[in-house]
């Protein structure tokens, strides 16, 4: 059984064990008495006294034994633990989940016209509208070519092709080493991806990759197993780009309402240095061929006109 498709009641014990080795005692003001410590973190005692439960109902939902804990219970675990709010989201949605309907949950995924539009509105910048898996399921010709230049630029319109960027991420050696802080980029991925398993425990697309990553790569184990989850909305990330060089830039993540599962990422320089680098970058994949063309919400397969981006035309 893969990591993310255990049950419910499993995935929360896990959750909470991992939780409560990451907390500092003295960091919860739990005071020790002398006591040695075995392990890591909190005793289950001391989270449950903190929490206002009993340390056998507190083990029990560690154990997988007990099912429909109250929201009550779960916010003061969640604040014994000093969970953030994203790791708050994680415990209610392994607590309490969705009604599990395989067959419509792990069909290929289709990016909305809506945010194809919104793709095509910013194909003047390296950009990519990501799947609930992080799949790319379309780019910009510049965001292709700052991400994944090896790769054909229509392969994002095709599910049997299209690019898994965790899988890219941890297998793929031209795009690892293109990250030039790689381990803060894999961390990343991998607290996303533990987020979404929480959502949808019925994906079995998700769990295949899970079992697949973790079979291929420690790394990628190691990072499962530290039970971390996290969003991330935007920062900056420094690249090692094959063509051009170091370069660094801020991303930016755009959600839809009816959408909230694809992720439009959208990147821009950081500095001259990196706007230079990027002009040079458009400059050799139109004359080159790297690129392709950008999918447009009329088109969705990839075949619109292409065209130099203006922001990083040579004047």
């Amino acid at each position: 059984m893969t990591p993310s498709a255990s049950t419910p009641s499993g995935n929360l014990g896990e959750f909470l064990r991992s939780r409560r080795a990451a907390l500092d005692p003295e960091q919860a003001d739990v005071i020790s008495w002398g006591r040695r410590r075995r392990v890591p973190g909190l005793r289950r005692e001391e989270v449950a006294q903190l929490a206002g439960v009993s340390v056998a109902y507190y083990t029990r939902l560690e154990q997988g034994q007990a099912r429909n804990a109250s929201t009550e219970v779960l916010l003061a675990l969640a604040r014994a633990l000093q969970l953030t709010p994203t790791e708050v989201e994680h415990l209610l949605d392994l607590a309490k989940p969705s009604p599990l309907r395989p067959a419509s949950r792990t069909r290929p995924e289709r990016p909305h016209p809506r945010a194809l539009a919104m793709l095509e509105a910013v194909s003047d910048h390296p950009a990519v509208l990501m799947g609930r898996r992080n799949d790319a399921l379309a780019w910009t010709r510049m965001g292709h070519a700052l991400l994944a230049p090896h790769l054909p630029f229509d392969s994002t319109a095709d599910p049997a092709t299209r690019p898994s960027m965790p899988r890219l991420l941890f297998l793929d050696p031209r795009v690892r080493d293109s990250y030039v802080d790689w381990k803060t980029e894999a961390s990343t991925n991998v607290a996303y991806l533990r987020r979404i398993s929480g959502k949808y425990l019925d994906d079995t697309r998700l769990a295949e990759l899970v079992g697949e990553l973790s079979m291929k790569d420690p790394e990628f184990s190691s990072l499962w197993a530290s039970g971390r989850v996290g969003e991330c909305v935007g920062g900056t990330k420094r690249f090692r780009h094959p063509l051009v060089g170091e370069l660094s830039m801020e991303f930016q993540i755009w959600l839809q309402a009816d959408s909230p599962d694809h992720r439009l990422e959208v990147y821009t320089p950081t500095d001259q240095m990196s706007a230079d680098a990027m002009t040079l970058l458009g400059t050799l994949t139109h004359d080159e061929g790297l690129g392709g063309r950008t999918p447009t919400a009329e088109n969705a397969n990839g075949t619109a006109s292409a065209r130099t981006p203006s922001a990083y035309r040579r004047n």
